[in-house]
């Protein structure tokens, strides 16, 4: 359903559970502005098929966390863009931008914000990216669709590299315990986000994985919001965009979602063998004709 509210109070939950994640997830990826200057780069394949040439482009990365793959479409030749609701993730991401010498502009906002503070000046980008774990915060996918649209280049598109719906219906064990359908309503995770980088390990650190916080535990109850690819094409279709790619992909990149999972070359995570194949990604490309 996506004429739900915005939800405004629980984004300001959601804030503070992620500045408190933000600090253990960078605690085991290492000297990371030393991996940008040897000339690392955190993007997977997909995204880049996705992307395609950017050099020269205006790219806007929404929901960017700590800015590691902001600074690797800076790295690809784009002028950048990155925003972001936790002040722990934007301050970093500052900071390795200044430590690694890659060029980025980054914003602490509530998305939300930000989109409508963007169209009312008329900024518009080539490219709006998105990725991993950032629709499961949107609390309304038609104001974000046309957010989006409005922000657009005639001619500019939006990229989605995103974890699919299906996979959110299954708890760490694989048993089928959430709904594919949510009507909108949050899912309310008491114990907050958690350092899902020291479950993922080698996984998702840059370069050697180091032990970093352990046994971390959030202060901060976290809200997530569940939205079919239904829900999500017609959210992009009614907002004016046409969608070019949909791609699915029977692997997850970089984080182990479950448990069992088989780790293949280039930190991909498959079901364990006695799992059957399932969606557990997403490609979406959409074009503001």
């Amino acid at each position: 359903m996506t004429d739900a509210p915005l939800r405004k109070q629980l984004h300001e939950e959601n804030r503070l559970s992620w500045n408190e994640a933000t600090k253990a997830h960078n605690s085991h990826k290492g000297n990371q502005a030393k991996f940008f200057r040897e000339g690392g780069n955190t993007l997977f394949p997909e995204e880049k098929e996705l992307l395609g040439n950017i050099t020269g482009l205006s790219v806007v990365h929404l929901q960017c966390n700590a800015g590691q793959d902001t600074l690797s479409l800076a790295r690809l030749g784009a002028v950048v863009t990155g925003v972001d609701i936790s002040d722990e993730a934007i301050a970093f991401a500052q900071k390795l931008s200044e430590e690694s010498e890659i060029s980025a502009n980054f914003y602490r906002a509530d998305l939300f914000n930000w989109l409508e503070e963007t169209a009312n000046k008329n900024e518009l980008f080539d490219i709006v990216f998105s990725s991993y774990g950032a629709i499961c915060w949107i609390s309304n996918l038609s104001v974000w669709a046309k957010g989006i649209a409005a922000i657009l280049k005639s001619g500019g598109r939006l990229v989605v590299v995103e974890f699919h719906p299906v996979a959110m219906l299954f708890d760490w064990d694989w048993s089928h315990k959430f709904p594919y359908f949510s009507d909108g309503k949050p899912l309310t995770w008491e114990d907050g986000i958690s350092d899902y980088v020291a479950i993922s390990n080698q996984g998702l650190a840059l370069s050697e994985y180091e032990t970093g916080i352990e046994n971390f535990r959030n202060s901060y109850r976290s809200h997530e919001f569940q939205w079919g690819i239904g829900e999500i094409v017609t959210a992009l279709l009614q907002a004016g965009l046409t969608v070019e790619v949909l791609q699915e992909y029977p692997y997850s990149n970089g984080c182990k979602l479950f448990e069992q999972m088989r780790e293949a070359p280039g930190r991909q995570w498959f079901p364990p063998e006695d799992v059957p194949n399932l969606p557990l990604m997403y490609g979406i490309v959409a074009r503001k004709r």
